[in-house]
């Protein structure tokens, strides 16, 4: 079965309340979501008008400077002061905050709200997972969730370092949408390494019942 994906645009023109323009530094690397792509230019532009120096960095994947992905979470050389982040949800503001020590300013505009990221965020975040890589360590039986979605597989990278942890039983849980209510049929697990989207162990690590660490993290 052919799996075809299909980018939607945001019709409703997304307008910058002056109130969240005014405390953004001057310097901001601007990331937007994909809905966005046709409104990146008047993002730019009310930005501009404001004073502010706007920087765009193409991420790999992407399709155009200033996206980001599901699965984005590289380190950004640039300089600029924050990141502008308009979307909803907190995964990318985490994993910008946590790949750059930047802060991440956000614009929801659906719910039309504003929040900052800070260092103190990725401090919070970071022991979290340092907890996590604690319990990794600690596992004898480590259940690697790997996914059959195109782009979003990173088995191979993970069987790189796979030999550097003779000591653990590694059993490699594998579908297509990984669904953490049915990996509680894995009771023997002790830990999980995710091969899949990086978001799985950030955005929704509450939702399993074991310790979730990304591998890039090992």
């Amino acid at each position: 079965m052919k799996t075809h994906f299909v980018e939607t645009k945001l019709k409703k023109k997304v307008v910058l309340p002056k109130r969240i323009i005014d405390k953004l530094p001057e310097k901001i690397m601007l990331v937007i979501t994909t809905q966005l792509a046709e409104q990146k230019e008047s993002i730019i532009k009310q930005l501009e008008v404001a004073g502010k120096k706007v920087f765009l960095k193409k991420l790999r994947h992407t399709t155009f400077e200033g996206q980001i992905l599901g699965c984005d979470t590289e380190k950004i050389e640039g300089n600029f002061e924050a990141f502008f982040y308009i979307g909803d949800g907190l995964f990318h503001p985490q994993a910008l905050i946590i790949k750059n020590g930047k802060p991440v300013h956000i614009y929801n505009f659906i719910q039309k709200k504003y929040s900052l990221m800070t260092k103190k965020d990725s401090e919070i975040i970071r022991k979290r997972l340092t907890a996590a890589k604690t319990a990794f360590f600690m596992s004898k039986n480590i259940g690697v969730l790997v996914t059959t979605k195109q782009g979003q597989n990173k088995l191979s990278e993970f069987m790189k370092i796979k030999n550097n942890y003779k000591d653990k039983n590694f059993y490699f849980l594998v579908n297509n949408n990984l669904e953490p209510e049915k990996l509680e049929d894995f009771s023997f697990i002790e830990c999980f390494v995710n091969t899949a989207c990086e978001r799985i162990a950030i955005d929704d690590y509450k939702k399993f019942r074991k310790p979730i660490i990304n591998f890039e993290e090992l």
